[in-house]
């Protein structure tokens, strides 16, 4: 039988379509098998697919602000706060990681924007003036004080069990429009936040679903991504090794029952191939006009955000955007200069990418997700040895309530939804969870998250496991 007539005469799945036609990854040719136009569409899992229902987003940019930010000192401004700043809360202070003391006011201005008049703090003025295009969430919650697990949450969807991340998910359901760029792009300058690669992890979906990271503090495409280049033998002599290649991991394959790993170690080999074409002009900034990079600004935050609008303008999926290694936003101490600090380095990029992608017609089908792992305490954080150097001008973590925003893609700009107490410390209206969030991100994206499901073990997984509702209000 041949391999055509094997798969008209019933829907086969990838392996039993070779197994059946009697081919081999090599013989199917994997590099063009897995990219370019006019081949097979079967076998590739990265093809563009549908989801559940039609929507308008088509990516996601999530500016992961790692360390958590303080609500009270960016999006929720709080009067009762200020007014109140040294007091001890009537009814005690809510557990968090450490020892925390009397409310402390924010050391910034708010100030009223746009038609919604939403008020935005002093050290957010470019995003301020994109306030009408922002469903702010002043309701969040999730489940501990602590990064490791409340990191896994905003990105897996689970504190504690090995499971995969947001963009391996949505590369998963939607595969991706750009077969020579990974699907799904972590850039984080600097190294590695805390947890490091299990933020996008594939966790049991297939290897390939698995983000890419690349360390944005390097301007040379040599250094943001590995081995993309290969100075000592032409492109033809590449393909020639990686079919041979391809040949000889299709008899491990056959011998170890398809093993996924090495199955997912083929498609790394071939996109890495393909991407040595592409991969140099999409990170390329310099490429710019130089008015574009005006309007994004100096330094190595506008140089990521401004690949990130690249990147999704080239197709890629998923783009997570990490402020830097380990925790910058964690600010125990001196949080008057270092959230003005930090807020400096993004602030003028980020409203150049909501303005950016507005002019170019693709603020609707890109969906822009802001916001850390927690938020921080209205009271202070008392000194403890070891921890904020005996300085007593810091917030401690706060999982109890805390804000994340969102843009483009569907979503309902102009708008402020749920609220935390007068204080700020804890959701109290409308409250949202992380599992909600992610729900109303897989709606805004296509897919009803409780059918989105993959099998592994014996059950039917989905990102909001058990948990989750859509937040209508959000969605335009």
């Amino acid at each position: 039988m041949s391999a055509a007539s094997a798969f008209a005469s019933a829907p086969l799945s990838r392996r039993a379509l070779l197994a059946r036609s009697g081919m081999g990854l090599g013989a199917l040719a994997l590099g063009d098998l897995l990219g370019g136009p006019g081949q097979a569409a079967v076998g590739n899992p990265l093809l563009p697919k549908e989801p559940h229902f039609p929507v308008k987003a088509k990516h996601v940019i999530h500016l992961f602000m790692n360390g958590g930010p303080s609500q009270v000192d960016t999006f929720d401004p709080k009067p009762e706060l200020q007014k109140r700043g040294g007091e001890e809360l009537p009814d005690g202070n809510l557990k968090t990681e450490r020892p925390t003391g009397a409310l402390y006011p924010s050391p910034y201005k708010f100030q009223k924007f746009g038609e919604s008049g939403i008020e935005v703090s002093e050290i957010f003025p470019h995003v301020a003036e994109c306030v009408d295009e922002l469903a702010i969430i002043r309701s969040m919650h999730a489940d501990v004080p602590n990064h490791e697990p409340s990191l896994m949450l905003m990105n897996c969807g689970d504190a504690r069990l090995i499971r995969p991340s947001v963009g391996s998910w949505l590369t998963y359901g939607l595969g991706t429009e750009n077969q020579n760029l990974p699907a799904f792009v972590a850039m984080c300058p600097g190294g590695y936040p805390i947890q490091e690669s299990q933020n996008w992890q594939a966790g049991f979906l297939p290897g390939i679903y698995q983000g890419t990271h690349v360390d944005t503090k390097h301007r040379q495409i040599e250094q943001l991504i590995e081995n993309i280049k290969n100075d000592r033998i032409p492109r033809s002599q590449q393909r020639a090794q990686l079919d041979l290649l391809a040949t000889l991991n299709q008899q491990h394959l056959e011998a170890r029952q398809h093993d996924v790993q090495l199955e997912a170690r083929i498609q790394s080999f071939e996109l890495a191939y393909r991407m040595q074409a592409e991969a140099s002009e999409a990170f390329d900034v310099a490429r710019e006009p130089q008015h574009i990079l005006d309007m994004y600004g100096p330094g190595t935050q506008a140089r990521q955000i401004l690949m990130a609008r690249r990147l999704v303008e080239r197709g890629v999926r998923y783009v997570q955007v990490w402020h830097g290694a380990g925790q910058p936003w964690d600010s125990h101490d001196d949080i008057e200069v270092n959230h003005r600090r930090l807020a400096k380095q993004c602030d003028q990029a980020i409203g150049a990418l909501i303005k950016d992608l507005r002019q170019r017609g693709l603020l609707d089908e890109t969906l822009i997700l802001w916001g850390g792992e927690f938020g921080r305490t209205p009271v202070v954080e008392m000194p403890k040895k070891g921890s904020n150097q005996g300085k007593i001008n810091g917030r401690d973590h706060n999982h109890w309530g805390f804000t994340v925003w969102m843009a483009g893609g569907g979503v309902r700009g102009g708008t402020v939804y749920g609220a935390t107490d007068e204080f700020g410390f804890k959701a109290v209206e409308d409250r949202v969870h992380v599992h909600d969030l992610h729900a109303t991100l897989m709606r805004l994206m296509g897919f009803d998250h409780e059918r989105f499901t993959y099998r592994y073990a014996g059950r039917d997984f989905r990102l909001t496991d058990v948990h989750g509702k859509v937040i209508d209000a959000l969605i335009a």
